[in-house]
């Protein structure tokens, strides 16, 4: 859809791609990253009663544009026995793998990079660049603790996505569409028409499906947190056992690369769980462009209740950062194999059975 409308301003094919292609990156990405960091700061700082980066901007607004100047000023340091092109290419890898999530993910009504029908296909599957990324970092790199965090955040990630699939599939087959774009406009209309409320329409179904939409709802949220590799399942770069994990060797932009992608996909994340269960850019409450017969203002509204729903499971995430302990490696699959699996395996079946009846 944006393609369209960059198509008609440039009239040129060539332009309209690649103006796309760093749409996302420049007026969403980058932005939220700075304010990202910012924020956990200040909601770490908030919650062990301290004041946070006070010093650079208003209130340390300015702390992280600081911080980024500085990275791109450090020398880019790789050792001598390094596998150099495996070590360099593997930053580029994670970020690329990240960035493309966003391809699918409807910001809008009119502001969706990619309205493809397997949007969540697209976005399960092209985020297993992560995966391969974040192993290449940590053998790259020629260091025990990378290569530890390497193959525990590959073993967590690639573990944490089957009950991340079986809550898909489980509202595919209510809703019986992939796209992210028609999951939005089918809980169009009001709250009670979201996914996280039994979905779209009047019926005994509708309530029946409830408490299985909220059972479905947690275990995504769980999962999507272990993947993003966010406390308490952080332990491929558990500071206390592996220095700083796959990304010890890094320095400089490399760095900010990681630390970029790991941002954007804290976003990502929330903006799949706010698309699939809680009618994604859709406005809870109707919208001021239809009451003032302004339609040129409702994709503005749809955006903003959109980043809002993502900023707030975002928040959420750094809630619980500084809520929750470090599991241990045996604890973190546990309760992926032992729980996660066969609860999400139950409420498909059971969402199934009562689709049938």
């Amino acid at each position: 859809m944006i393609y369209d409308y960059l198509y008609k301003l440039t009239g040129s094919e060539i332009w309209a791609g690649v103006i796309q292609s760093f749409f996302p990156l420049f007026l969403f990405i980058l932005p939220f990253a700075l304010f990202a960091v910012w924020l956990e700061r200040k909601v770490s700082a908030h919650m062990q009663d301290r004041l946070g980066p006070m010093r650079v901007g208003y209130h340390g607004a300015l702390q992280t544009i600081a911080d980024i100047l500085k990275l791109l000023q450090k020398e880019d340091i790789v050792a001598t026995e390094n596998d150099k092109p495996l070590f360099n290419l593997a930053p580029v890898i994670v970020f690329a793998g990240s960035y493309a999530v966003f391809a699918a993910i409807p910001f809008s009504g009119a502001f969706i990079g990619s309205n493809i029908d397997l949007g969540l296909f697209f976005i399960i599957a092209v985020s297993g660049l992560v995966v391969a990324g974040i192993l290449m970092a940590g053998w790259a790199s020629n260091n025990k603790y990378s290569l530890l965090g390497a193959m525990r955040s590959a073993a967590q990630i690639i573990s944490y996505e089957i009950p991340t699939i079986i809550v898909v599939l489980t509202i595919v087959m209510i809703t019986g569409t992939l796209s992210l774009y028609k999951l939005s406009e089918l809980q169009s209309g009001y709250f009670w028409n979201w996914m996280i409320f039994g979905g779209p329409g009047p019926g005994l179904h509708k309530f029946l499906f409830i408490p299985f939409m909220f059972i479905g709802f947690i275990i995504l949220y769980i999962s999507t947190l272990a993947e993003v590799n966010r406390t308490p399942f952080d332990i491929p770069e558990a500071e206390s056992e592996l220095v700083a994990g796959y990304h010890t060797e890094y320095s400089g932009m490399k760095f900010a690369m990681f630390f970029l992608a790991e941002y954007a996909n804290m976003f990502a994340v929330s903006a799949i769980v706010a698309a699939v269960f809680f009618g994604g850019y859709q406005s809870p409450f109707g919208y001021l462009g239809n009451a003032f017969n302004l339609p040129w203002l409702i994709p503005i509204e749809q955006f903003f209740w959109f980043t809002a729903k993502g900023l707030f499971f975002v928040f959420v995430q750094m809630w619980l950062r500084w809520t929750l302990p470090r599991l241990r490696v045996d604890q973190l699959m546990a309760v992926c194999w032992k729980y996660l699996i066969p609860i999400s395996f139950v409420n498909l079946i059971i969402v199934g059975l009562i689709s049938v009846l």
